[in-house]
């Protein structure tokens, strides 16, 4: 899978029409992997990707209209990513291995206060990824809640892969397969609900 820093930034003189835009967010993803998104510059970007330092604001106007586009995208591959993963425990892990691909989009897509909350594409990107995450919470048992239990569902995993990202449980990992220990927390917080492996 490739990763949110594995995308070069393409030389002005090889730009056909519409490689800008997909070369500025390039060019900010590898930013916001490195340094987080509070060090986005639309001038900065320019510089990187080579052009002149008003392209950016062509396709994205501003810096919150850049980081929407780069939300709406994360989800849009988190949705992809979620996409016929056969039950809970695992739409988990693909929902860890997402985020350790892509990290910059991850940095990105739940904080709110970055990113323009009515664009369109936004909301649908939102909406094709949540909607993977409620079909996993079908396979629970005896859920009282099915919305609350999603939620849970989706804060174990969330909260694990930001521990990962930001190496808090790397001792705890040692040389442990971060994906098959989520399953193993997955099948310990849930596992009166959660079908066994071969029922998945």
């Amino acid at each position: 899978m490739t990763s949110d820093r594995d995308t070069k930034s393409t030389p002005r003189s090889t730009y056909h029409h519409g490689d800008l835009r997909q070369a500025v967010l390039a060019a900010a993803l590898d930013v916001i992997a490195a340094e987080g998104p509070g060090a986005l510059s639309l001038r900065d970007l320019a510089r990187r990707a080579g052009v002149s330092h008003a392209a950016p604001a062509h396709h994205f106007k501003d810096r919150t209209g850049l980081l929407t586009a780069i939300a709406a995208e994360g989800y849009e591959l988190l949705a992809e990513t979620l996409r016929s993963s056969p039950g809970l425990r695992e739409r988990g892990v693909r929902y860890v291995r997402f985020a350790v691909a892509h990290p910059a989009h991850f940095q990105v897509m739940f904080r709110p206060e970055l990113l323009r909350a009515d664009d369109p594409d936004l909301l649908a990107a939102r909406e094709r990824a949540s909607a993977e995450l409620r079909t996993g919470v079908a396979d629970l048992a005896d859920a009282p809640d099915s919305r609350q239990a999603g939620i849970a569902a989706w804060s174990l995993a969330h909260g694990f892969a930001t521990l990962l990202l930001t190496h808090n449980v790397t001792a705890a990992l040692g040389d442990q397969d971060p994906e098959e220990y989520f399953r193993s927390l997955a099948g310990l917080l849930f596992a009166a609900q959660l079908p066994t492996p071969d029922g998945e």
